[in-house]
């Protein structure tokens, strides 16, 4: 009896470690770039990709998204989104310092010398602004085989719950609506749905305290997706939508088409 309870224990602790590897853990920057400064920030872009490439190869990260705003609250705040994904919540919040991102700089672009790779990095830097970012861990997604390349479209919608409703707005992420995007991606009509909650500590007064991310592999799936109606719900299912959309403010919706990605 004791070695099945040994083996039981065990067998728990096992499990709940591979949730853990699973987990995956995002910072989200969103950047400001000056209208005079784009073209600047095309190159900056393109940097990036080859430095984070290193730095997946290096297994620092699991991988790295640049996608340009289509529309949202207010473009004139930022006009970029980058997606950094660590598998590790400690990865994420030391995340890569200015020194990493130098070196592998130099091993991006071997044929420049240490002063010219520090003067393109640090005019690379002095062409953005960073005015919000986040810090998130996944609670749950979709099962799918989504293809990540230049020309995906996704909105990020950010969500508030209500004071007192955090578990039940949680609950109902996890237990009515992923659910309803899983179908629609059987459907054709989606690529993929994830649902990720701040991972620092906030208090009432924060601005957004969960995110969803919704990604199409093109605007025909999207426009697809927004004029779909299902009217097979039942009154109870229609209930738990209901009572799902009144346990938090949904902040903004930022649309955005991914440009760069590494993984």
């Amino acid at each position: 009896m004791k070695k099945i309870i040994i083996f039981l224990f065990f067998g728990l602790l096992m499990a709940s470690g591979i949730r853990a590897q699973q987990t995956q853990y995002m910072v989200f920057d969103f950047i400001k770039v000056e209208n005079d400064q784009i073209f600047d920030y095309i190159e900056y872009k393109d940097l990036m990709e080859k430095v984070y490439r290193q730095a997946l190869n290096d297994d620092k990260i699991k991988g790295w998204d640049f996608w340009a705003l289509q529309s949202g609250a207010d473009q004139s705040t930022f006009q970029y989104i980058t997606i950094t994904y660590y598998n590790d919540p400690v990865k994420m919040m030391n995340g890569l310092d200015e020194s990493t991102l130098i070196d592998y700089t130099k091993i991006a672009y071997p044929h420049l010398n240490d002063a010219q790779v520090a003067k393109l990095f640090q005019n690379a830097l002095a062409i953005k602004d960073t005015p919000m970012r986040l810090y998130m861990q996944e609670i749950v997604s979709t099962d799918d085989n989504f293809q990540m390349k230049p020309g995906v479209l996704a909105s990020f919608d950010l969500m508030k719950a209500y004071e007192g409703k955090f578990q039940q707005y949680e609950e109902a992420e996890t237990e009515v609506f992923r659910p309803i995007h899983q179908s629609r991606i059987e459907q054709g009509l989606m690529g993929h749905w994830s649902f990720l909650r701040t991972a620092l500590p906030l208090g009432s007064e924060a601005k957004s305290t969960h995110l969803t991310l919704n990604m199409y592999k093109d605007y025909m799936q999207f426009f697809n997706a927004q004029a779909y109606e299902d009217l097979n719900q039942t009154a109870a299912q229609q209930k738990a939508v209901n009572e799902g959309l009144n346990s938090r403010d949904q902040k903004w919706v930022y649309l955005a088409t991914l440009e760069n990605v590494v993984r």
